[in-house]
């Protein structure tokens, strides 16, 4: 898909907009994946997402890119509460949506995205749309790269990291 510089734009504008949102700030708190954290995990995910979106010709990349970004947006370590244990897999999606529909008044289309982004582990959430289908496969994508990468080589690169992810384009 091609897009304009004007829909480029508009794309960074947003990206922008939740990279340093002081909401999402918080994320940086939450551990993920042997030492990455949920706001990295997420704009890895996002740039990945925009990155497989624009080779479609039909993708709402807006709702890709806030679906993905809020797709973890759950805001506990569920590491250390061990009520929330068990089912973490299946019940983080359910409390990013309702995060993100308070925080930032998300639609329909987003919502959709961020549920079902951890099918088939939750099989009640195929991911049916498009944008869904995308941000699912990005995220496993990061997830399983993460998982394989070494926590001393991530703290190593934290900076960089960041400083790649500061832009979407």
């Amino acid at each position: 898909m091609k897009i304009s510089e004007q829909e480029k734009q508009e794309l960074e504008e947003l990206y922008q907009y939740f990279f340093n949102n002081e909401k999402i700030q918080k994320m940086k708190d939450v551990q993920m994946h042997r030492g990455s954290d949920t706001f990295t995990h997420s704009f890895k995910v996002a740039k990945l997402s925009i990155k497989r979106g624009l080779r479609h010709k039909k993708v709402d990349l807006k709702t890709l890119l806030v679906g993905a970004i809020l797709h973890d947006y759950y805001l506990y370590d569920w590491r250390e509460d061990k009520s929330k244990l068990k089912r973490h897999g299946k019940d983080h999606p359910y409390i990013a949506t309702i995060n993100a529909i308070e925080d930032f008044g998300i639609d329909k289309e987003v919502q959709k995205v961020i549920k079902s982004h951890m099918w088939p582990i939750n099989l009640k959430e195929f991911p049916n749309t498009r944008e869904a289908r995308i941000v699912n496969l990005a995220d496993d994508t990061v997830a399983f790269i993460e998982a394989m990468t070494s926590r001393k080589f991530k703290s190593k690169r934290k900076e960089k990291t960041l400083n790649k992810l500061s832009k979407l384009f």
